[in-house]
């Protein structure tokens, strides 16, 4: 079988799950004899270069994990796509902002269209575009298309190929920005949503805001949950004692990862246990706010950010968690919190995430319920002995999270609708 994929991320040039999303199921589908052809925006531009580069896989992945890979090539159309990166207009108006930090969102929802990039209507058709040209001397079975950057060209694709079109959903936009959303984005996901033969949600808590905000039918939704990579060749390093606790916030600080709510609660926990320390591990539109919110309440020296980290240095801010905070608002299913996991490590998700519908030994809370957020916080700081049960019981767990269960889901999903397409032939 060979698969026609589009995506936007893939390692190392990732900005959140989406990338590691699709590194862990593409190997897992490589291991399983899939061949895959994976289209994506390269990370660079070079005015010496033609409009797509074809890459190897030599240059997204180690060499030693070159195997893994060797049923999947990459072409990289040249381009500086990146969908949550806040225009520089938008930085500029943040950097200036000084009061009325908490929950401004709430209050000024005009604000979320800033969370993309000025001109990305134009990359995202640009990016059609080239994938069409790829696709127009290629031989494939079927297209995979990665989230709503990508559906205009899988949808044109499928229209001039006849191959079936299979759309993966990551996040939409009701996640991404509430109920204050993009239209044309909510648009351009409705309509990839429509002409896919069949629909993977990767939870059912996403399935659900398909079909009841898109208008789709439920037997066209599978649910195929993400997994999580084996650590067992990264070694645990060995970290000076520390004399503070240290509580991890790892993502993007977007409005859907809740970064207020971890602040709020932050306070609160300080008000009860003194030695903790608060790191905010990521990068996005509300940075700076979240730089002044934590000042504004009088803990700025208890608050670390250190803004967008990658490979080594998140391994470390696993290591060195006392325990992991996911606080988001909407979130489809949430990786890093299995990722905590692997490093030991007890984590905190909000009820309003894909994760908590299947992930059993993990606390869980509200997200805009900071009280019970900071009580259930300071409840693992305190206490070692629910500190030490979840992360045995949580470890034991995550061993159902396998990519290659994943992929040979996917796999099978192919089949049906190939088998669907030959009968209706």
């Amino acid at each position: 079988m060979k698969v026609f994929m589009l995506g936007w991320e893939f390692p190392p040039f990732i900005s959140g799950g989406l990338g590691t999303a699709c590194y862990g199921l593409t190997k897992a589908m490589s291991r399983l004899g899939t061949e895959i052809l994976f289209v994506l925006p390269g990370a660079g531009q070079s005015s010496q270069s033609s409009h797509v580069k074809i890459l190897s896989a030599e240059g997204y992945v180690k060499t030693e994990e070159l195997s893994d890979f060797q049923n999947v090539r990459f072409k990289a159309i040249v381009s500086p796509l990146r969908p949550y990166v806040p225009s520089q207009i938008h930085r500029e108006s943040e950097n200036k902002r000084k009061n009325n930090l908490f929950f401004t969102w709430h209050n000024n929802p005009s604000e979320h269209t800033q969370i993309y990039s000025h001109d990305i209507h134009e990359q995202v058709c640009r990016y059609a575009r080239k994938a069409i040209e790829i696709a127009s001397i290629e031989d494939f079975d079927i297209i995979h298309a990665h989230d709503w950057m990508t559906y205009p060209a899988g949808i044109e694709i499928a229209r001039f190929s006849g191959k079936p079109l299979v759309v993966h959903v990551h996040s939409t936009e009701f996640d991404r920005s509430g109920e204050h959303i993009n239209q044309t984005i909510y648009d351009i996901e409705r309509q990839g949503m429509h002409e896919a033969e069949r629909i993977i949600a990767v939870s059912n808590y996403t399935k659900s805001i398909i079909t009841s905000r898109y208008g789709i039918s439920p037997d066209k939704v599978e649910v195929v949950y993400n997994g999580v990579e084996n650590n067992n060749s990264k070694p645990i390093q060995e970290l000076p004692n520390k004399s503070d606790k240290i509580v991890l916030f790892l993502g993007r600080v977007t409005m859907q990862k809740g970064p207020e709510y971890f602040v709020a609660a932050a306070k609160k926990v300080l008000e009860k246990i003194n030695n903790v320390k608060f790191v905010m591990a990521g990068d996005g539109d509300m940075t700076h706010r979240m730089i002044e919110y934590a000042a504004w309440l009088g803990i700025g020296h208890k608050v670390f950010f250190t803004r967008f980290l990658r490979g080594s240095d998140v391994d470390r801010a696993y290591q060195m968690a006392d325990l992991y905070v996911m606080p988001s608002v909407s979130e489809p299913f949430g990786i890093a919190p299995l990722e905590a996991i692997r490093y030991g490590v007890p984590v905190l998700i909000s009820k309003q995430s894909g994760i908590a519908e299947t992930l059993k030994n993990a606390l869980k809370v509200d997200f805009w319920d900071i009280n019970q957020m900071a009580n259930k916080m300071a409840a693992v700081l305190r206490h070692s002995p629910l500190s030490r049960t979840l992360r045995e019981y949580s470890n034991i767990e995550i061993e159902k999270f396998h990519w290659e269960d994943s992929a040979a889901k996917v796999n099978n999903i192919y089949k049906e609708v190939l088998a669907c397409a030959k009968v209706s032939i």
